[in-house]
């Protein structure tokens, strides 16, 4: 039976769609020109980061032309008769970099967690707000800390606990066995830590705080302690987040100045002992680029900065990398 066209509802009559608005003119240009201010801004980033590589390798080329590749590895630092070699400032940004590493990353691990999951509501917030201030004190104030406060205490009481336990022990001893003066690697290295565990802290704990609160629920509820959820469910689903802070946390040990130059004792020459005074490659730059003479001198300058530059580059690469593995290897356990 037919249904008369009286009873179908009008709304139930197709009806041509509305033509989209029509953009003008004026919404073209201004997107046009939004476009190529963003990209003029992205490509000045990668001018600048050109012409930082491009001035550092120009200043370098006579240092490297006249030693070689072996200025990478010889010891020599000797202004007086022109001999210059990067390997003692190498390793003391390397090894005071990683002392830093070693101590701040379960501290920082430590005060992330307690603040995520463990804290109280009425403190949380006041603990959270004094990491984050230690983050933003000038590293200079860090290093007439270190060199009048830390220094003196660590020289008479740190340094000699250390030597009568850690220095008695097989292998490492020679580690802990020195010049007890307060200033050193070791001491550059404890001052770094103490400078880089804010910004760790401060990453873990925002990343910790992105974990899902319904999945630590569901675990605690099938009778997980509080370690068995952090460590089955809160790092699994964080693991990309805390290695991009311990890599940020890394980054700023690589390149600090002032605080390890202060504390390091500028000297240069190497030892097996932590307590010997070194260098580091920022520190050197520090203490000889106002008054290096132009020629070798300011040249090996160049080659040094351009050396942390690369230290640096390989760093957040294989951080970039490892983040990348991470990235690829979720949903496939």
């Amino acid at each position: 039976m037919s249904v008369p066209i009286t009873d179908v509802e009008p709304s139930s009559i197709a009806r041509p769609s509305a033509p989209p608005p029509a953009v003008s003119g004026a919404h073209n240009w201004q997107d046009y020109l939004f476009h190529k201010l963003t990209m003029a801004f992205a490509a000045l980033v990668l001018l600048i980061l050109v012409g930082i590589i491009a001035s550092l390798a120009v200043g370098a080329w006579p240092a490297f032309e006249h030693f070689g590749p072996g200025f990478i590895t010889r010891i020599e630092w000797d202004p007086v008769n022109d001999e210059y070699g990067a390997l003692i400032a190498i390793a003391g940004t390397v090894i005071t970099s990683l002392i830093a590493l070693l101590i701040a990353f379960p501290v920082s691990f430590g005060i992330a967690l307690f603040l995520t999951e463990i804290c109280a509501v009425w403190l949380k917030q006041p603990l959270g707000t004094a990491v984050e201030l230690l983050a933003g004190v000038p590293s200079i104030i860090y290093g007439m800390w270190g060199l009048f406060v830390f220094a003196p205490l660590f020289a008479d009481y740190a340094q000699p606990f250390l030597a009568a336990t850690l220095g008695k022990v097989p292998l490492i001893g020679v580690l802990f066995n020195g010049p007890m003066m307060g200033i050193g690697i070791l001491t550059a290295g404890l001052i770094l830590s103490v400078m880089i565990i804010p910004f760790i802290a401060s990453v873990m704990r925002d990343v910790f705080d992105t974990c899902p609160g319904v999945l630590k629920e569901s675990a605690y509820a099938i009778g997980c302690t509080r370690w068995e959820v952090v460590r089955h469910i809160v790092l699994p689903y964080t693991r990309i987040g805390v290695v991009g802070g311990v890599m940020l946390g890394l980054g700023r040990a690589l390149g600090e100045t002032m605080a390890v130059t202060f504390v390091i004792g500028n000297a240069h020459k190497l030892s097996w002992s932590l307590f010997a005074p070194g260098n580091s490659i920022a520190s050197t730059l520090a203490n000889e680029f106002a008054e290096a003479e132009a020629g070798m001198h300011m040249s090996s300058l160049f080659a040094l900065g351009l050396i942390l530059f690369a230290i640096t580059f390989v760093v957040l690469a294989v951080a970039k990398l490892l983040l990348l593995s991470l990235e690829g290897k979720e949903g496939t356990k």
